[in-house]
């Protein structure tokens, strides 16, 4: 696997990264899962700053201070619900990780941990969501030198599983012969 990929299963909360994404709603005002569990660890000043941001669009991402976390920066990232496939949730999911990525290169962040973004809740099938998150980040990688350690925190074991399932398919190299 890229040496710069690490897949674990813990909570994102107690990650030692500059950065965690939370998988928030389009209120950023807190809510169920990794969002409270976020917004509950990082304390009342984040529901402070949240307001401030005026809520979030799906597929977008908006960036706070970390307060009471480890990390310095909170970067919030609102995923598609799933409804089936056919209402482009597979782009809204890539862009999630496109301006997570885009926001983390305009603060010099250099480590950032990921939630499995819109597999809770939004039930977006997480081999589906993994595929994604995997591959946008391989993309982002590529050319990119400032991000040194991009985490991804599976908050149980069956998303670990698909996760690191998922990362070692890609790394095979593909047979050229027919």
């Amino acid at each position: 696997m890229n040496a710069r990929i690490e897949i674990i299963q813990g909570d994102i909360t107690q990650q030692d990264v500059e950065a965690i994404v939370n998988a928030a709603n389009t209120t950023l005002l807190g809510g169920g899962g990794v969002d409270g569990a976020i917004h509950r660890a990082a304390g009342p000043e984040l529901l402070d700053e949240c307001r401030s941001l005026r809520g979030c669009a799906t597929g977008a991402a908006k960036i706070t201070r970390g307060y009471r976390l480890t990390a310095q920066w909170v970067i919030h990232t609102v995923g598609p619900v799933w409804q089936g496939g056919d209402h482009d949730e597979d782009a809204l999911l890539a862009g999630c990780y496109h301006q997570c990525f885009s926001l983390a290169e305009s603060h010099g962040i250099a480590t950032i941990a990921f939630p499995s973004i819109s597999t809770g809740a939004y039930r977006f099938p997480v081999e589906r969501a993994a595929r994604i998150a995997l591959s946008e980040t391989r993309r982002f990688l590529k050319t990119n030198r400032t991000l040194r350690k991009v985490v991804f925190v599976c908050f149980n074991a069956m998303t670990y599983d698909c996760y690191q399932r998922f990362a070692a398919e890609a790394e095979k190299p593909v047979n050229s012969e027919q």
